[in-house]
């Protein structure tokens, strides 16, 4: 039986022809597949990079004290997912490289479990890490005074080594027997299979990682939901919209997975089926509902996204950017009401509370008030037409 199937390989779709459940992919898929985790790569390298650079500048600052637990905690993630993406990315673009046949990288079979440990590591890192910062804004808001009392940067390094040697604990359980890291579909990369019984420890591991995952998410909306109702000082106003931005991204790259998981234990329904799916349907049968094999894996690229969105949330969400953003933003709502009075001097005053702009023409002394809620720029800044 022969036919053309759409599938995915190396985060881009093409056409391959399907042999008895086999795809056969052409050239220009193996270029695709190559060129896609080597971009991602390079662009979660230089993002965390750029990252750790700017937390050091701004961490040795003697201004930003206040700021230095939350700045250790964005330089602990920023770190982490720069040696998540050194450890993990080299081996996918290896697998892409063999034609997706991992035996040719892997015939001593200790690649697999190692690759397994450092995405259990890295991700739930992440969302360890998103709960941590939440509750640390939430702690400097509304109790200041003990905060200021207690939270050292020791107590937070303390923290952030406890947090990371629990998570890498938990990641080596199925070496030591508490289920096992195998290959996933499409054969890329490795990890526990949700749904699969056969090997004991598996369910537990995968339930675990999956409770982990969504109790940290359910965490990190509960600070943040008491960090915004809170009014928010002009020190604290940048580091809570980088966790808001952070937050955003880890619910995006990472619930459609673990419900996902979720899904797969109690259905019963393994990732492995997806290598003998029809090429019709690409679904996987599971006790009267389906596992949509080209979903799954989008759901893991998501994941995999994380570490490269981390960085550049913070480094696009600084206060700097997000000052001359309104600054631009607010220009604009100025130029589209002037009138064609002579020099009229517009003042942009104080951008974290409702701004009060005076539109002042020499000849009728009119003036009209706009009210704004940027949060973030702080000084007087004159603009000219």
């Amino acid at each position: 039986m022969r036919f053309y199937a759409a599938h995915s390989v190396g985060g881009g779709w093409c056409i391959g022809t399907l042999h008895e459940g086999n795809i056969t992919k052409n050239s220009s898929c193996r270029s695709v597949s190559v060129g896609f985790p080597i971009a991602m790569m390079v662009t979660g390298m230089v993002g965390n990079s750029l990252a750790l650079i700017l937390v050091y500048i701004s961490y040795r600052k003697k201004e930003n004290q206040r700021k230095r637990s939350f700045l250790l905690c964005i330089g602990s993630l920023a770190l982490t997912d720069l040696f998540g993406q050194l450890l993990t990315s080299p081996i996918v673009i290896s697998v892409y490289r063999a034609d997706l046949k991992w035996d040719r990288i892997d015939s001593s079979g200790y690649l697999c479990p190692f690759f397994g440990v450092c995405m259990t590591t890295f991700g739930l890192y992440a969302l360890f890490m998103a709960s941590a910062m939440a509750i640390e804004r939430a702690t400097a808001i509304t109790n200041p005074h003990w905060y200021s009392n207690h939270m050292k940067t020791s107590v937070t390094k303390q923290a952030l080594t406890v947090i990371w040697c629990l998570v890498l604990l938990f990641a080596l359980l199925p070496i030591v027997g508490v289920g096992k890291y195998t290959r996933q579909w499409p054969g890329t990369w490795c990890f526990i299979s949700a749904g699969d019984r056969e090997v004991p420890g598996n369910m537990f591991f995968a339930i675990t990682f999956a409770a982990l995952g969504i109790f940290s998410l359910l965490v990190t909306l509960s600070f943040r939901h008491v960090t915004v109702l809170k009014t928010v000082e002009r020190l604290t106003t940048e580091t809570v919209i980088q966790l808001l931005g952070i937050m955003c991204v880890l619910l995006i790259c990472w619930s459609p997975l673990l419900v996902l998981m979720l899904r797969m234990i109690s259905t019963q329904t393994s990732s492995h089926e997806c290598n003998s799916i029809s090429g019709k349907t690409n679904l996987v049968p599971g006790r009267g509902n389906h596992l949509n094999c080209n979903f799954f894996l989008t759901a893991i690229r998501l994941a995999s996204l994380n570490q490269i969105l981390d960085p550049w949330v913070y480094l696009l969400l600084r206060e700097i950017l997000l000052r001359k953003f309104c600054i631009m933003q607010f220009e604009l709502e100025v130029l589209l009401l002037r009138t064609d009075e002579p020099s009229p001097v517009y003042f942009i005053t104080d951008l974290s509370l409702d701004l009060f702009w005076p539109l002042i023409a020499p000849s009728s002394h009119f003036k009209l008030t706009l009210k704004t809620d940027c949060p973030v720029a702080h000084q007087q800044v004159p603009y000219r037409k």
